[in-house]
């Protein structure tokens, strides 16, 4: 994505935004799958890692990104989709960690299956995580 395009984005989300938001948000945008805060940190050696958890949290908090738990002992984090701060998440997808080589994968196409709750219970995130081996390492299986 182009500057002009993330700052529309992230104006969209009702964001400012500012150099380290936009650069931030263009690694984010980069990225080929979710990254965690110390993989962005080493991407981006302009800012420090405390600027960098405060545009992560300012995203998360305008849901500008997915917060995932990568099925390791970790977060990651991925752009999201949706048009606004203000419209329901059309964007969540399920998501693949690799057990052996430690990444998390996005699947988009593959839709986040209905959830069913009990009477009385309110969701208000879905985080859907498939485990296993990825293509690369079960082809060296």
């Amino acid at each position: 994505m182009k500057s002009l395009e993330i700052e529309a984005l992230l104006t969209a989300h009702d964001i400012k935004p500012t150099a380290n938001r936009i650069v931030v948000a263009k690694a984010l945008a980069a990225a080929e799958r979710p990254m965690s805060l110390s993989e962005l940190e080493y991407k981006i050696l302009s800012i420090d890692k405390s600027g960098v958890f405060r545009a992560l949290t300012l995203f998360r908090e305008h849901h500008l990104v997915h917060v995932i738990e990568d099925g390791g002992d970790g977060v990651r984090y991925e752009l999201c989709h949706s048009h606004d701060d203000h419209q329901e998440d059309d964007d969540q997808h399920v998501h693949f960690f690799c057990e052996r080589c430690q990444r998390t994968f996005c699947l988009p196409a593959t839709p986040i299956p209905a959830v069913s709750l009990p009477d009385g219970y309110l969701m208000t995130s879905i985080n859907y995580m498939v485990k296993g081996l990825c293509p690369e390492c079960a082809a060296k299986q």
